[in-house]
């Protein structure tokens, strides 16, 4: 009965939708679809070629990423904020922050491997067009400069603080130093805080280019919002990051404590072994077979980092040529084809379903053993991505790290998995979960309690569901006992202004069809100016 209500439904809109259309103008061209998804770039990690200063970020190959921890006694509030954007699709996840009095709103990269929180100043002349407008610190009550001090690196006049961070793809950022109140949503419980971010009056490479505002810095410093929020005494000291799966994006982020599941796998992170987030790595399993390896091959240089803001993961070139071949033994069966870009030697094989959920019939499991023997299991989309030309077929999304002796362990294997920073006990704690509903049930309920990932099977780390009477997995939503669930999701263009005055009609014609309440039909912020977005729910009591 759902599904025939939401086919009809979807139906309706759709011939409500050319109805629209009909009416407006004939000469202008029709909505702008999304484009299909691309996976752009995939080399090796570089890791960074020198800090330009004492204020210098350690940074990575689009480093865009997150961090956690976790005290269940903790008394401090945390910010829970949304992701946005999809890892394979953008390169990079990003949530909203709000600066200045009143606020001005930012589209932001989360970055584990950056140091300092930027956006473009007003005056910037050599930055390139994002999607929110830059930040005008004349227009901000609340704005001050951070002015020359012995802590800093000082402008030619030695009037303003300054800073620059080069990141490893030869991009840049410099500009001045300003404290202002940043937002962090009305999700949070944490109030706005005062804090020193950077106002960019250059940008080069990747980040002219991109269509995220900035970069939110998560790393290790002094500059670091988690740094600064901890050093306040606002937050405690961790953060929290959990990424959508294979064919949905979005995520969740939770800065500051969060009660860690007691099935939580933790591996100790050394805070002086390296400046980047390491953890020990000893064994990868395939099938349940262990690699022929000798451990120390993932401790090289900075050892095994997790930078959940790297696409892929690297790994040095004995383990990869070993698990190259393991995964090939097991694939023997299925027939490789050509990867999806001509310019790299991508392993892909077609497969009989284009199902993620059916993945694990075709692909094995995947174990990483730490130095404590717990196993995080990944499961298929966890180490594969779609092939963009071909239905139903799937590429490896594991590469060799061509010579550099350091394991990168990118976003890719963290996907449908809380990720839990905690820096007070030095330690990053992983568990299987379904981020894209995370942040329903932070909304909802105000309190962190994932529900299982969809994906893998017999993992540590992952609580069981129940199966439906269709075969399709069920999971306890908080509340009251609900029979079902309907989640819709649509995107509709409004570059075209002869739709704008439609909106409202549409959403009344929605909740019609569907026979709910208008207040059901939720309009989404969009991060994409062109597009509005809803989510229509219909709950079954």
């Amino acid at each position: 009965m759902a599904r025939a209500l939401v086919n009809l439904a979807v139906g309706t809109v759709v011939f409500f939708l050319l109805f629209l259309l009909s009416q407006s103008n004939p000469s202008t061209s029709p909505p702008r679809l999304l484009p299909p998804p691309h996976h752009g770039a995939r080399p090796a990690m570089v890791l960074p070629l020198f800090p330009s200063s004492k204020n210098s970020s350690r940074t990575f190959l689009h480093s865009h990423r997150h961090l956690l921890r976790s005290d269940s006694h903790s008394s401090h509030p945390n910010a829970r904020m949304r992701l946005y954007d999809d890892l394979l699709l953008n390169g990079y996840y990003t949530t909203r922050l709000w600066i200045g009095t009143p606020p001005q709103q930012f589209a932001l990269i989360v970055d584990t491997g950056s140091t300092v929180t930027y956006v473009p100043c007003a005056t910037c002349e050599q930055c390139g067009r994002h999607q929110d407008p830059k930040f005008q610190p004349d227009l901000s009550s609340t704005y001050q400069p951070v002015k020359c001090n012995l802590d800093c690196n000082c402008d030619s006049d030695r009037v303003q603080c300054i800073y620059e961070r080069q990141y490893a793809e030869m991009s840049s950022s410099s500009g001045v130093l300003g404290e202002d109140i940043i937002s962090f949503g009305n999700q949070s419980e944490l109030v706005p805080q005062r804090a020193v971010f950077g106002c960019e009056n250059e940008e080069t490479g990747d980040l002219y280019s991109q269509h995220a505002d900035g970069i939110m810095g998560l790393g290790r410093g002094d500059l670091s919002v988690v740094d600064q929020l901890v050093e306040k005494g606002v937050i405690s000291d961790s953060f929290s990051l959990c990424y959508g799966g294979m064919d949905i994006g979005g995520g969740a982020m939770v800065l500051g404590g969060i009660s860690a599941p007691s099935d939580m796998v933790f591996s100790y992170a050394d805070p002086v072994r390296s400046p980047y987030y390491s953890i020990g790595l000893k064994e990868i399993h395939v099938a349940g077979k262990q690699l022929s390896l000798n451990p120390s091959v993932f401790d090289g240089k900075y050892g095994t980092v997790l930078d959940s803001g790297t696409t892929y993961a690297y790994l040095p070139e004995p383990a990869f040529l070993a698990f190259k071949e393991a995964i090939l033994k097991e694939l023997n069966g299925l027939k490789q084809i050509r990867g999806p870009d001509p310019n790299y030697n991508d392993i892909c094989f077609s497969t009989a379903s284009s199902d993620v959920s059916e993945l694990s019939k075709t692909f094995p499991t995947v174990e990483m053993v730490f130095g404590d023997q717990q196993k995080l299991l990944l499961s298929p989309e966890n180490y594969l991505f779609r092939h963009s030309k071909v239905h139903g077929a799937y590429c490896l999304g594991i590469f060799q790290n061509e010579k550099d002796p350091t394991t990168l362990l990118g976003g890719i294997i963290v996907r449908n998995t809380l990720v839990t920073y905690d820096r007070e006990h030095s330690k990053i704690g992983f568990w299987k979960t379904n981020c894209s509903e995370l942040w329903e049930r932070l909304h909802i309920t105000g309190a962190l309690s994932p529900t299982p990932s969809s994906s893998g099977k017999g993992n540590s780390t992952e609580s069981p569901t129940t199966t439906a009477s269709d075969g399709s997995p069920h999971y306890d939503f908080p509340g009251k006992i609900q029979i079902g669930k309907i989640i819709l999701d649509m995107s509709l263009s409004t570059n075209h202004s002869y739709l704008k005055p439609q909106i409202n009609k549409l959403t009344e014609f929605i909740a019609k069809e569907l026979d709910v309440n208008a207040s059901q039909v939720q309009q989404i912020p969009s991060l994409d100016t062109l597009f509005e977005y809803y989510r229509i729910y219909e709950l079954l009591i």
